[in-house]
């Protein structure tokens, strides 16, 4: 019995793993498809960083979260990768909320590009999620992973 609900949080971390994954690589495929500057456009309607940081930032993250979304997929530096999505909706979260406090007219938030996006506060809502899927895979979302393949032939290395 135990065995059995051991394997079914190993294949929900590996469930979770796809949708956190996926999300961002979804992401940062549809910002990559776009002009950088429609991305900046969106990031600097936050009004917390100027034009140019804004495009520095455009630039970085929609490569960062395909990376990002890519290594959690198939489990590489999984503990690592998966601290640095919760920095990264984190970040997103501080963004809608203090858009939402301040009342900021924002209708596209950037989350998936201009040409698809919700509003802000389902993009909120959504971004929870994404922190609960991240914090169970930090819980149990290395064992099917390519992290544990390593660890494995690292095991069986040694014992040879």
């Amino acid at each position: 019995m135990k065995e059995t609900k051991e394997q079914a949080l190993n294949w929900g971390a590996l469930l979770a793993r796809f949708a956190v994954g996926g999300v961002l690589v979804y992401a940062g495929f549809l910002k990559l498809s776009a002009p950088v500057e429609e991305f900046a456009y969106a990031i600097e309607s936050y009004r917390l960083l100027p034009y140019d940081l804004s495009l520095l930032a455009a630039s970085v993250m929609r490569w960062f979260e395909l990376y990002l979304g890519v290594f959690i997929i198939f489990g590489v530096f999984t503990r690592f990768s998966v601290l640095l999505s919760l920095a990264v909706f984190a970040a997103f979260e501080f963004f809608l909320l203090q858009a939402i406090i301040r009342n900021l007219p924002i209708t596209n938030c950037g989350c998936f590009g201009a040409s698809s996006s919700n509003g802000i506060y389902t993009e909120f809502f959504l971004n929870l999620v994404w922190i609960i899927l991240s914090f169970f895979i930090l819980k149990k979302g290395g064992s099917l992973s390519v992290d544990s393949l390593l660890d494995r032939m690292e095991e069986n290395e040694n014992k040879k």
